[in-house]
């Protein structure tokens, strides 16, 4: 496990009312977000970063309006729907 360090105002864990855990925690899963958002890394690598289960990586993604599903052409999604 790689450790990062980033230095955040005070003031904005008092402006949102948050300790450093739950802030750190949400900077994880939000990093999480972005990265599979962008396609950067897997889901699963993501819900790693994120500290929570697949299923809860995908809720997630879901409250954040971010789809699992992805195609390139009408032509893979018809193939994608074949194998279900």
């Amino acid at each position: 496990m790689c450790v990062v360090s980033i230095n955040v105002p005070e003031e904005i864990l008092l402006d949102l009312h948050e300790d450093k855990n739950d802030f750190t925690d949400y900077i994880k899963k939000m990093l999480a977000v972005d990265l599979y958002k962008n396609r950067k890394v897997s889901l699963g690598y993501c819900a790693n970063v994120a500290e929570m289960t697949k299923e809860e990586f995908i809720q997630s993604l879901g409250r954040n309006g971010i789809s699992i599903f992805s195609f390139d052409s009408e032509e893979d999604f018809q193939e994608e729907l074949r194998n279900a």
